[in-house]
């Protein structure tokens, strides 16, 4: 069933050409993407059905995987499934971006504020420096420094001082996720944090702080009194 076998008053694109993207629900603007369902069901009627499974929550969907999309959904092949998991990345990667206007990272939470989302979807750990600016102002964007597995991975530190010798930076600050959503770090977090700390006070430059982040929390070892 496509599209415009559905009704003019019933297809989303025509709707979202009327009343705008907002008037839409979220299974209509999935199926703008897909424009086809099954023999069984239309797009919208599909894309309702997707997101039922993921219990309502688009934050859920873009953790689908391209197999748990075209080995569950009857009519999502390869091509529809990236382009709906393309848009999840596409709405990701907007909420990352930072604001014209000088960014300041004065805190634990400022941290966890700016880069929740970049790993609020995330099935592995990856790591990031952040780097400041004198008047604690972010410079340029978090540099990924390590991508790993399900529960670890390995942070050069080198490559993390290195890059702020590049940028001419006086602070940074370490943060990783957890996707377990367990805050409570491990004895290789503990030990990273003791090695980044002493390197940097070798090279006279201030850690702010190394975070875990999770979904809706976070661990700050400088808040813990551990830096």
């Amino acid at each position: 069933m496509n599209i415009k076998d559905l009704p003019t008053d019933e297809r989303p694109r025509e709707r979202m050409i009327e009343q705008g993207a907002a008037a839409l629900s979220p299974a209509e603007l999935l199926a703008i993407l897909i424009g086809s369902g099954n023999t069984e069901e239309s797009a919208v009627q599909l894309m309702q059905r997707l997101l039922t499974d993921c219990g309502g929550s688009l934050k859920a969907l873009g953790k689908l995987s391209l197999n748990d999309l075209t080995k569950n959904y009857k009519g999502l092949g390869p091509a529809k499934a990236v382009t709906i998991l393309a848009a999840c990345e596409l709405g990701r990667r907007r909420m990352m971006e930072v604001a014209d206007e000088k960014r300041y990272i004065k805190s634990s939470m400022d941290l966890y504020n700016l880069m929740y989302p970049r790993m609020r979807d995330l099935a592995h750990e990856e790591s990031y420096a952040i780097y400041l600016r004198a008047d604690n102002s972010l410079e340029g964007t978090p540099f990924l420094v390590s991508k790993g597995g399900l529960t670890s991975t390995s942070v050069d530190v080198r490559l993390v001082l290195r890059e702020a010798l590049i940028r001419q930076t006086p602070t940074l600050a370490l943060a990783h996720n957890h996707p377990s959503g367990n805050t409570r770090p491990s004895r290789d977090d503990d030990q990273l944090t003791e090695r980044l700390q002493h390197a940097c006070q070798l090279m006279n430059i201030r850690l702010l702080d190394h975070i875990i982040v999770t979904d809706g929390d976070y661990y700050s070892y400088r808040e813990q009194g551990k830096i």
